[in-house]
């Protein structure tokens, strides 16, 4: 059997502690690897790397770090597909979104490699007489990721190329579900020539959370997952004295306007709420239709869904595979099994699907899709974010009732209008309460050089994630001014407050 190790200090480091998590192939139900779990003294090992790690690469020029990004960048477009087949053998994501996850974790390498932009500082000169002032953005030091199995190669590389770009060093902890994407990045980076210690992966479970979060040699932490963790990341790591960005859940929901064409939203409905399974944190959860065109759209959006192909990954005509584990597709298939009861209609039913054609896939973790229409905001399938295959639909009679519906969830992370109207578009973007928000465009996740992050129970810490909010997580801000005085000049004693002349 595999097993997945650690990455300390540039090399393979084997699990002291004898403990070892499974990782199971989704799509047929085995477990083909395991992954060491690491005591607090393997994440102290890890911490110590990375802290002698920095002492040299915290001076490196921007430059050289800009040279290693380069090469890191064609390292990784070289092994894409590699990276990829770990994604869908370890999580069940069709190989096609599996390549779109290591592409758009590119574009945050691409943003790092033009680091010596963003760090450029601010002059003023002669601010007083003979006075100038600047400002400079400084490394934090060690840094740690703790990143979810939903994207295990896209967002670590939210984080760790724009931090170790900044000059800080680097501790990740990724998902134990599915480890081996981002301990093969970690190995590239050595390959691009990162200095040992740089970047250092440690798997485990609580036991190197919380060592993480209280490690007093670690100063900020980044986190990707669900909101309930979100809120304990950022008490735990406050209560240690760290800097913390921690984005939480979601329940992303999707206007559809009278006047918007149909056939393109309920295609874009498919898209946002059923790929990668539903299990991504910007997935079209809820869609309102206005008005008279809730049965006309259900109606395409259950068509649609009735073709999709659903089967293992690494086949090339599934559109969608399994989801993670067995507990959670069991647990997805109970908000399905209990939405009549509570006043919900069952469109589709999922539960229950079995792929044909690939019998090596019978124990599988598979789900089909499901879509519930008029469904009450009481329901549970409206109020928890089910994280699985399953749309629901909500009527609303005007764009004011669903906006006071859309701005009523504890969630702010993503959301989108579907309308030819500019004016409505324009007053949507203005009203709704959350972060990230797209016109005629379902899942609006921004493009490297713009900001991820959402409000509310999405968001806990001051911070979105890469961008130049990562850039600015990552470094702190140092003011100086600075006085040359002419050999001649006196300046006295003077113990008033200084004034600017």
């Amino acid at each position: 059997m595999k097993t997945v190790n650690h990455w300390i200090g540039g090399k393979t480091v084997e699990g002291a502690t004898g403990a070892y998590g499974p990782v199971y192939n989704p799509a047929t139900g085995a477990q083909d690897t395991q992954v060491a779990l690491a005591s607090v003294e393997e994440v102290d090992a890890a911490v110590a790397a990375a802290k002698e790690a920095f002492r040299s690469w915290g001076t490196v020029s921007l430059s050289k770090r800009t040279a290693i990004l380069y090469k890191y960048r064609e390292l990784l477009d070289a092994h894409r597909d590699e990276i990829a087949e770990l994604i869908t053998a370890e999580h069940g994501k069709v190989h096609s979104d599996a390549l779109g996850e290591v592409a758009r974790g590119l574009e945050i390498v691409e943003l790092a490699c033009g680091i010596a932009e963003k760090l450029k500082g601010e002059l003023s000169t002669q601010v007083s007489t003979g006075v100038d002032v600047s400002s400079i953005r400084q490394p934090l030091g060690v840094v740690a990721g703790i990143t979810p199995f939903n994207f295990p190669a896209m967002v670590p590389m939210w984080m760790f190329p724009v931090a170790i770009a900044c000059g800080n060093t680097f501790v990740l902890k990724p998902s134990e579900k599915d480890p081996s994407a981002s301990r093969r990045l970690a190995e590239l980076t050595t390959e691009a020539g990162l200095p040992d210690g740089v970047l250092n992966v440690v798997h485990g479970d609580k036991v190197a959370v919380d060592r993480l979060l209280e490690h007093p040699d670690i100063a900020a932490v980044s986190f990707v997952g669900s909101t309930p963790i979100a809120k304990y990341i950022q008490s735990k790591a406050i209560e240690h004295g760290k800097r913390v960005q921690a984005l939480g859940g979601a329940k992303n929901h999707m206007l559809v306007l009278p006047d918007a064409d149909l056939d393109f939203a309920a295609d874009n409905a498919i898209n946002a709420a059923y790929g990668s399974a539903g299990e991504r944190c910007m997935a079209v959860s809820v869609v309102v239709a206005v008005g008279d065109i809730g049965d006309d759209l259900v109606k395409k959006i259950a068509d649609r869904a009735a073709k999709l192909r659903i089967g293992p990954g690494n086949d090339p005509a599934s559109e969608m595979g399994p989801l993670i584990t067995k507990e959670h597709r069991d647990k997805v298939a109970g908000y399905v099994h209990g939405a009549a009861a509570q006043g919900a209609e069952v469109v589709v039913d999922g539960t229950g699907y079995t792929v044909e054609g690939h019998p090596e896939c019978a124990d599988g973790f598979f789900i089909g899709v499901s879509l519930l229409d008029k469904v009450p905001p009481t329901a549970d399938a409206y109020r928890d974010e089910i994280f699985g295959p399953v749309l629901c639909v909500v009527r609303a009679e005007t764009y004011d009732e669903a906006i006071e519906l859309i701005n009523s969830s504890n969630w702010g992370n993503g959301t989108a209008i579907f309308t030819r109207d500019g004016g409505a578009a324009r007053r949507f973007q203005l009203e709704v309460e959350a972060g990230m928000v797209g016109v005629n465009v379902p899942i609006p996740v921004p493009v490297g050089y713009h900001s991820f992050g959402g409000w509310k129970d999405s968001l806990f810490g001051d911070h979105h994630i890469y961008g130049n909010d990562g850039v600015h997580f990552y470094t702190r801000g140092k003011v100086v001014t600075t006085r040359w005085p002419e050999p001649s000049e006196e300046v006295g004693i003077n113990l008033g407050f200084p004034k600017n002349h």
